[in-house]
């Protein structure tokens, strides 16, 4: 470890192999992570604490398998024992406030490394007897470097992150959206095709849309999880491997797999996965497909409640707050807003890492801690507005039937229904005459005579020109 010169009031000494460093006396970090801290005061905010945690898990299984094998001769069973327990607290979380460096870093992410490596290693050494008993490279960082351990640990937080938080939240808003659906099963109301009146739909059709394209992005989910669940450890430098025993990147992540119930695996390709970040970039692009298809939803919820008087005015969305601090009673869609906003950020992201993927050179992609940053946003705000969505708005939504049902009637493009009785030029007629007169479909048909009382019925049964088929 960096070794503990002497205390100088609220600071410490410690070195590397550039010289000495002052740090912070109570911090458990020591000379590169304090360097990295002064380097780079860039956004104020430090990585995700998953990717600590994820840090943390891997730090712990790899010391207990160099501890097992004879061919890691550094790393013993009591070094073993006190470093995997002490990366356990950090997977934990106990230790979140020793991450202090910042999210705009070295491209590698060896800053978090050595900053996980010097936390580890300061609490094993407190356990085994005192500073300096567990280096932060030749015991915590045994077998590894920070070329396989950082993305592997950015594997694992995303995969961690898309399917105990996203998935949920995305589960639930598809639920709501088909209990919604089922609700508004009969309610009639007009199509809109360019914004402007089509053919009669039931507003549970619209609703068993959305939900269809929740789930499908639930399904498009599964395999990039899956991608990310090949991880980088065992590669070390530049994906040879070199100073890792054989086996060791397998048995990590079989512990991890263990450890976490996900599918892990060792990369089968490490030249892929240590000079490119395409995993991430496929990601990031089914994350910015629910981001899209929660816009649709969200836009199409507000357009249908909007008014009260001048507006479609079909639905009505849960009143949360008021809207306007000059219009007395004003009430917006706040929570389709805040869906949107979040579509928006989640589309910037995913063009960061699409540029950031595409910036591999040879062995080695030096974004990996921006793409991170951003991957990790968008599905924590995609998973924190899904939920909030489906359960403040989704799940209070009412249908205004006889609006739906009255708009529906009004719209000349019910006239449709009218063409395997008189013809598609005969019923196009009678629709610039409704549109002209201000009459509706029904009436003209009525006033000239064109069908029988029984066709007109048939011809006009909204609810059946919904569900499709002849009249």
């Amino acid at each position: 470890m960096s070794e503990t010169h002497h205390a100088d009031g609220d600071f410490r000494i410690e070195h590397d192999s550039m010289g000495e460093v002052r740090v912070p006396s109570a911090a458990k970090w020591a000379a590169q992570t304090q360097r990295a801290v002064e380097n780079f005061p860039v956004s104020h905010r430090t990585i995700d604490a998953r990717i600590v945690h994820a840090l943390g898990m891997i730090k712990a299984e790899a010391a207990r398998v160099n501890a097992a094998d004879p061919q890691v001769p550094k790393v013993d069973a009591a070094i073993g024992e006190v470093v995997a327990a002490a990366a356990d607290e950090v997977a934990a979380g106990t230790w979140d406030a020793e991450f202090p460096v910042d999210v705009y870093q070295t491209g590698s992410g060896t800053s978090s490394n050595m900053n996980t490596n010097e936390v580890i290693a300061t609490l094993a050494s407190e356990r085994l007897g005192g500073p300096g008993s567990v280096h932060p490279n030749d015991h915590v960082n045994a077998s590894q470097s920070s070329n396989d351990v950082f993305p592997s640990a950015v594997h694992l937080a995303v995969a961690l992150a898309v399917t105990g938080e996203l998935r949920p939240a995305l589960a639930r808003l598809a639920e709501v959206l088909r209990e919604r659906a089922e609700a508004f099963g009969e309610v009639v109301k007009p199509g809109r095709t360019h914004l402007m009146d089509a053919t009669p739909v039931t507003l549970g059709q619209e609703f068993t849309g959305y939900a269809g394209q929740i789930e499908a992005d639930l399904d498009r989910l599964e395999p990039v999880v899956a991608d990310v669940c090949r991880l980088p450890i065992g590669g070390t430098a530049v994906g040879t491997g070199i100073n890792a025993p054989a086996g060791f990147g397998a048995a990590v992540a079989a512990r991890l797999a263990e450890r976490t119930g996900l599918p892990l695996v060792e990369t089968p390709n490490h030249f892929a996965v240590h000079g490119a970040r395409d995993d991430l970039v496929a990601v990031s692009g089914v994350l910015r497909t629910v981001a899209v298809s929660l816009t649709k939803i969200a836009n199409d919820l507000r357009w249908a409640a909007s008014g009260p008087r001048a507006g479609l005015a079909e639905i009505h969305l849960p009143d949360l707050q008021p809207g306007s601090s000059i219009m007395p009673g004003k009430v917006n869609p706040v929570l389709a807003e805040a869906v949107t906003q979040v579509a928006a950020r989640v589309f910037g992201n995913d063009a960061s890492v699409a540029f950031g993927g595409s910036q591999g050179n040879f062995e080695m992609n030096v974004y990996v801690p921006m793409m991170a940053d951003a991957i990790i946003e968008s599905i924590v705000l995609l998973s924190n507005v899904s939920r909030l969505f489906a359960d403040n708005c989704v799940a209070g939504i009412e249908a205004d039937v006889e609006r739906c049902r009255a708009l529906a009637e009004a719209s000349p493009s019910i006239a449709t229904s009218l063409n395997p009785f008189i013809g598609y030029e005969k019923a196009a007629a009678l629709v610039h005459d409704s549109i002209e007169t201000g009459k509706s479909v029904r009436e003209l048909v009525n006033e000239a005579n064109l069908l029988s009382d029984d066709e007109i019925d048939r011809a006009f049964d909204l609810l059946g020109q919904a569900r499709g088929g002849l009249a």
